[in-house]
């Protein structure tokens, strides 16, 4: 696999050497940084003790769980109690960016250090003509992980799965008849056949739920729609009911996967991975984020297929993750030391080296591509179909509010309790009132 560099990588090397060119004593003021992921704050860990060794700057790593990530964040920002640096994602990071609690990454590090980093973190990253974060982690795209042991006993070829594709416009395709073929009731029967039961299903064909990230975003840009345009919410298009129809279709009508009320948020993603671990699925839509997982868990033999094409081709979402600075950090130097670091090959190179997470910095992604090609795991279909264009991550200062007024809407139209195009209007409408009203 080709690892993407950028020809200005070289400058983002100069700044770390430069940065432990100019050793400085033991420094008394520990700089905080956050994060939600155990196993990153493990790599971070690692990467800091080197960071001390070099500089006499210590780091206090600040693990803080996912569900109290954010209101706590919030708290702490609010009180001037922020740590100076954490993480953050494209739906927050505007509420802070927009209050000036956060530095220009530019006006710290220079304009040209991000020529080091993934360009499309770069651009999600980027407000007002400032980037607002140092690019840490970047997930490939979405892809089809498939439990071969299933395809084997249905008589279904890894080249099958690999070329799937899926029209709404038409009776049926590929997608619809592997995935009808995939599925098994417990009689041994599948969807069309004789004597076949629904509520008798003991494999899956396909992981289609109501998953934003693995399962919407890719329907809906695969079709020419899309979730958002900017802060708007517009997945009530004509094009986006017909995808999402397309896939509450695939639960409700086709019964080649599960019921809403197994997949259903905030259950979602977890649920459809732990029914493929447990051999319940036999095509698992998902992302990198679960490769980990699948590795260490499935009982049976896998792989990784590309994504299946739509009407528009395959398009997947991407997401980046950056480290944020405090504005208001009591220790400028040492943040700003830090920072440098983790702008660097050498600081992030603990991220990618157990294959948990793709690092943002360009030239510590060989680590990540070395540790799954030894593991006999080719992740380039996951890779490959961001070359086929994006379709635009969540975003918005205010988008939890936005989620909790779509979210139990969606519910009942992927449970078939709430006609599709009635619903998607609903549940955008009220995403629309809520972004407004708390923006």
């Amino acid at each position: 696999m080709t690892v993407r560099r950028a020809a200005g990588a070289a400058s983002v090397l100069a700044l770390a050497a430069a940065l432990l060119a100019g050793c400085a004593p033991a420094s008394e003021s520990a700089v905080t940084f956050r994060l939600w992921d155990p196993q990153a704050a493990d790599a971070y860990e690692a990467s800091f003790e080197e960071f001390r060794e070099e500089t006499g700057v210590p780091v206090d790593v600040e693990l803080v769980p996912w569900a109290d990530y954010w209101t706590q964040l919030r708290v702490d920002i609010a009180s001037g109690a922020a740590p100076d640096v954490f993480w953050t994602n494209a739906t927050a990071f505007p509420e802070y960016q927009r209050a000036g609690r956060l530095l220009p990454i530019g006006s710290v590090l220079g304009s040209d250090a991000a020529d080091g980093w993934e360009p499309r973190v770069v651009e999600q990253y980027t407000a007002d003509g400032e980037l607002w974060g140092v690019p840490q982690l970047t997930d490939p795209g979405i892809g089809i992980f498939y439990n071969a042991d299933a395809l084997a006993a249905a008589g279904v070829t890894a080249d099958q799965v690999a070329d799937l594709s899926w029209d709404p416009a038409a009776e049926t395709d590929p997608l619809r008849e592997v995935a009808a073929a995939l599925t098994r009731d417990a009689a041994g029967q599948s969807p069309g056949k004789p004597g076949f039961d629904p509520e008798r299903v003991e494999q899956w064909g396909y992981s289609a739920s109501n998953d934003l990230n693995a399962i919407l975003l890719q329907f809906l840009g695969s079709n020419g729609a899309a979730w958002q345009d900017g802060d708007e919410f517009v997945f009530d298009s004509p094009a986006a009911v017909e995808a999402l129809a397309y896939v509450v279709d695939l639960i409700n009508a086709d019964r080649v996967a599960p019921p809403a009320s197994a997949t259903n948020p905030p259950a979602g993603g977890d649920a459809a991975r732990d029914l493929f671990l447990q051999g319940r699925i036999a095509l698992f839509q998902t992302g990198a984020y679960n490769l980990a997982n699948i590795a260490e868990a499935a009982p049976f033999d896998w792989g990784i297929a590309p994504l299946p094409a739509g009407p528009a081709g395959a398009i997947s979402v991407t997401n980046g993750v950056v480290a944020a600075a405090s504005a208001d950090s009591d220790a400028p130097d040492e943040q700003r030391r830090v920072l440098e670091w983790i702008a660097s090959p050498e600081g992030l190179r603990h991220l990618g080296a157990d294959g948990s997470a793709l690092p943002a910095v360009l030239d510590a992604q060989d680590a990540y591509f070395g540790f799954w090609a030894d593991q006999g795991v080719d992740v380039s279909p996951l890779l490959d179909v961001l070359d086929n264009g994006m379709v635009q991550p969540p975003q918005g200062a205010d988008y939890p509010a936005a989620e909790n007024a779509y979210r139990p809407i969606l519910n009942e139209v992927f449970a078939g309790r709430e006609p599709v195009e009635e619903g998607l209007r609903r549940a955008a409408a009220a995403a629309n009132e809520a972004m407004r009203r708390d923006g």
